[in-house]
């Protein structure tokens, strides 16, 4: 299985917190699961990539990142963070 490329991961996360629906959130981990299956081995490391893109989508204003149901500063978060759409999309 080859590593998902970031066009791979946004779209993955994208496609998931649209069909939750707004104003629900997902966790990285389902992202991660999609691409690399339910092994702990296929989806572990893609977390840090999923990260990475969910700061990025975040600064481009099309996913939210939360934290305890408060959006986060997307450049100084820690722990355990959920995705969702912005409102209104």
């Amino acid at each position: 299985m080859t590593k998902p490329d970031e066009t791979e991961l946004e779209a993955t996360i994208l496609t998931l917190a649209a069909q939750r629906g707004e104003g629900r959130t997902i966790c990285p981990s389902e992202a991660a699961r999609a691409l690399g299956g339910d092994h702990p081995d296929g989806w572990g490391p893609l977390m840090q990539p999923i990260r990475r893109t969910a700061v990025r989508l975040m600064k481009e204003g099309k996913v939210v990142i939360t934290r305890k149901g408060r959006p986060v500063d997307p450049d100084d978060f820690r722990g355990v963070y959920r995705l969702k759409l912005p409102e209104g999309e």
